[in-house]
């Protein structure tokens, strides 16, 4: 048996040391902000001044769905101002920058069990992720792991509460958000969906086009057309075999949205003409349909 080398790198605190300290690991996240884990963010600032209430180490955002996280780093174990701070930064910029969704993010090298149980408590009301970092050495090099040991709490969309919706008709997303060609997308797959469970309808929402089933809502799919592509949103596990399938077939997966639970596709016409079986099989997932799934195809060359 071949002999296996494990090695064991030194595992470091940042604050004890003078060399990584807040500022290179602030610095270090800001020059590439997917080390954290939430998708591919951009950096949208960085010691980001807040009104009377001190500065926010940074904020990020995810260009694709217009998210915003406020970033509050601490080295050491968590606490009562820190955790203070960064709701407070998450506050105070949703109420300033009201067209975005925000998400409250607390990145520590120690999240005690005493303030996980906390946070716990405002998770569901206050999108919150906790993240953990921990540094190691190797000899001269150093690496980092980020683990979330606190995802936001999967959600369902406000508008499901069909009382609190603001109702909007197919002109606002034909002329306002989308276009004739990339609303009739919709239909194209509002006609896919009825194919295998009829009695659905299109819902004009002011922020997706959702779908009602004899009068009810039942938003397992929601659509918001944009002006060059319709995005499909799908209530699906977060599974590889899924993401593999929609590559497979040519699709634009854009990312999963883990609050609510759903793939999120960029769709064309052509992607409809092309993929309409297999968008029905995506759709019979979500339902939790019988799926007959294709025959597995041998392209071993014989001679």
């Amino acid at each position: 048996m071949e002999k296996i080398n494990l090695i064991q790198p030194q595992l470091l605190r940042l604050k004890d040391n003078p060399l990584l300290d807040e500022k290179w690991l602030q610095n270090t996240i800001a020059a590439d902000p997917s080390i954290l884990g939430l998708g591919e963010l951009i950096l949208k600032d960085k010691e980001r001044s807040q009104p009377r209430a001190g500065r926010l180490d940074l904020l990020l955002q995810d260009p694709e769905i217009n998210k915003r996280y406020e970033i509050e780093i601490q080295l050491g174990k968590t606490d009562e101002s820190h955790i203070i701070r960064t709701i407070e930064y998450w506050d105070i910029e949703r109420k300033r920058y009201p067209q975005y969704e925000h998400c409250a993010v607390i990145v520590a090298e120690e999240i005690t069990s005493r303030f996980l149980n906390v946070i716990s408590l405002f998770n569901g009301n206050i999108p919150l992720i906790a993240i953990q970092i921990k540094a190691h050495k190797l000899k001269e090099d150093y690496f980092l792991i980020f683990t979330t040991v606190l995802d936001e709490m999967s959600l369902g969309l406000v508008d499901d509460d069909e009382e609190i919706s603001e109702i909007t008709d197919r002109n606002y997303w034909e002329t306002k958000k989308g276009t004739v060609k990339t609303v009739k997308i919709a239909d194209d797959i509002l006609n896919i969906i009825t194919e295998i469970s009829p009695g659905y309808e299109l819902k004009y929402n002011k922020f997706y086009i959702g779908l009602a089933k004899d009068g009810h809502p039942d938003n397992f799919v929601t659509l918001r057309a944009k002006k060059s592509f319709l995005r499909m949103e799908i209530k699906l596990e977060n599974s590889e075999k899924y993401e593999k399938e929609i590559e497979d077939h040519g699709l634009d997966l854009m990312d999963y949205d883990k609050r609510n639970g759903r793939y999120r596709i960029k769709l064309s016409s052509q992607d409809i003409k092309k993929n309409v079986d297999f968008i029905g099989r995506l759709i019979k997932y979500s339902k939790g349909l019988p799926v007959v799934e294709p025959p597995v195809i041998d392209k071993t060359i014989t001679s």
